[in-house]
């Protein structure tokens, strides 16, 4: 398992930041997600398996990009 810092643009508010959060935990081998509004970034836990392309696909889908991976 590794840990994960995404920087993410375009959300604007609490509800932006829930549901990234919520997509981000819909992937499987995803956990520990925390997303911040205010810091405009995502941590969380992935097994070796989930590729940083599948986690840029969830979070496109909601209408954000992914604009840096730590």
């Amino acid at each position: 398992m590794k840990k994960l810092k995404l920087s993410i643009e375009g959300m604007h508010c609490a509800s932006c930041a829930s549901n990234v959060e919520r997509g981000l935990s819909k992937i499987s081998g995803v956990s520990n997600v925390n997303v911040s509004i205010m810091l405009k970034k995502a941590n969380l836990e992935v097994e070796d398996f989930v590729s940083e392309e599948d986690i840029k696909k969830a979070v496109a889908k909601f209408g954000y990009k992914v604009t840096n991976v730590e």
